[in-house]
């Protein structure tokens, strides 16, 4: 087999392969007698079918098959052994000439090749990024200590109504005399928020109300633009709500209030486990802030990362691109979209395309290399994130340990694994090779800054 490879402006690549006889003939033959072996043609006993004859009902489709496994690997072969950073699939060449595989060779083949532009990014102490310490103030421990009495408090019975209590009564649809109708819809212990229903006029109608009380009203006009919370509270089918246009009484036989739990031992026990040696609330104000501190290291980490990006973006400047090759990459990646669909993302695919080869550069030259162990953290990351979005602060490590597993088996995330176990690796490295440029911010300021 020939090979050759044209390159003259580095970025757009055309590989030509010319493919013998020999290159392929053996696997051929090879194929067309384990054909020949399990064939079952009529008139012969198996395996004893004339080969002339299995050639003719195979062989074309056979060799094919032969010289498409072999040029495929021969493009990727060629690719590694020469350094071409390629980008995306070899494309069939336009410049490629039909192939008449029931002829006899040589047969040449075409691949447009999208080569990464040459460029050279690296940092050192001359480099300024700027690095994010999150401060945990008065204020966030504020939230998260009402966070956690909220998480781990309770309803308890109350006589009179007030805003945000939850009722329970019994519904029943009135007639047009204000009379329980006949055949109406009945629900018996029907529980209700007023503080949710979204017309004042009917809202107030239960201002102050009592356990026995009758309150009459329109479930109708309550929830005007919410037909499913309607369906919901009287236990009808959505469609009907659309014709209902009945008053209900309601009669509350029971008010519950929610009572946030007290900032005492129990709580610390709570929230923290049972084991904690937490006694006052100084000492669980200090647990939370300790345990927020580690997570605050991630955001301040991956915000560094980003501005590292664009440090790096704006030192390496515009790139040259293979623009219409990998137009028609992303066209073949995405059939169903659509040309409409790869012009409208083209450019923020370049950005993310660009940001990827600068940080291999980055990974070589820090010599990041990742391994079993550094994805199994980076899942118990994850995991203690997850725990701590529910309030869960301190879970034992068992624990952490067994939702890292399961994030892992599931599989389908492990790619994602991986790219985070690289960031969080090469972000700590980056760390003490670039200058940084600290900064204080608050949780609230450093969000704002995110979201903008």
């Amino acid at each position: 087999m020939k090979i050759s490879f044209e390159n003259p402006d580095k970025i757009n690549g055309l590989l030509t392969l010319v493919v013998e006889e020999e290159d392929y003939k053996n696997d051929v033959e090879k194929t067309l007698k384990d054909y020949r072996k399990k064939a079952n043609v009529p008139g012969f006993r198996p395996g004893q079918a004339p080969m002339g004859m299995i050639k003719r009902q195979f062989g074309a489709s056979v060799k094919m098959e032969a010289i498409n496994k072999l040029v495929g690997q021969q493009i990727y072969k060629y690719v590694q052994d020469n350094n071409i950073q390629m980008l995306g699939e070899p494309l069939p060449s336009e410049k490629q000439e039909p192939v008449d595989i029931e002829k006899d060779g040589p047969y040449t083949f075409m691949f447009d090749i999208a080569v990464a532009p040459e460029f050279k990014v690296a940092l050192s102490g001359r480099d300024k990024v700027d690095y994010y310490n999150i401060t945990v103030d008065d204020k966030i421990l504020d939230q998260q200590v009402e966070m956690y009495a909220s998480r781990s408090g309770s309803y308890e019975k109350a006589e009179v109504y007030q805003e945000n209590d939850m009722l329970k009564g019994d519904l029943r649809e009135l007639d047009e005399n204000g009379n329980t109708k006949e055949g109406g819809i009945t629900v018996e212990a029907a529980v209700m928020m007023p503080s949710y229903i979204k017309v004042e006029e009917q809202k107030n109608l239960f201002n102050e109300a009592k356990v026995g009380d009758i309150i009459t009203f329109n479930p109708k006009k309550a929830y005007p633009d919410n037909d499913t919370e309607v369906a919901q509270l009287l236990k009808i089918e959505r469609d009907s709500v659309k014709d209902l246009e009945s008053e209900f009484s309601y009669q509350i036989t029971e008010i519950q209030r929610f009572k946030k739990h007290e900032v005492n031992e129990e709580l610390f026990k709570l929230a923290l486990g049972e084991d904690t040696d937490v006694k006052d609330e100084a000492a669980f104000r200090a647990k939370i802030a300790e345990g927020l501190q580690a997570q605050l290291v991630g955001d301040s980490d991956y915000k560094f990362l980003l501005d590292v990006r664009a440090h790096c973006e704006k030192k390496v400047g515009k790139l040259e691109f293979p623009d219409a090759l990998l137009k028609r990459i992303m066209l073949a990646n995405n059939k169903d979209k659509g040309e409409d669909f790869v012009e409208k993302n083209y450019e923020e695919s370049l950005k993310e395309l660009t940001w990827h080869l600068i940080k291999e550069q980055l990974i070589k030259a820090q010599d990041i290399k990742i391994n079993d162990e550094d994805v199994k953290e980076t899942a118990k990351e994850a995991a203690r994130a997850q725990f701590a979005q529910y309030g869960m602060a301190n879970i034992p490590e068992e624990y952490v340990e067994n939702y890292a597993n399961e994030i892992i088996k599931k599989g389908n995330s492990t790619e994602a694994l991986v790219d985070r176990a690289i960031d969080r690796k090469l972000a700590t490295t980056l760390k003490t090779v670039v200058k940084l440029n600290e900064k204080e911010i608050s949780v609230e300021d450093f969000n704002k800054m995110m979201q903008e």
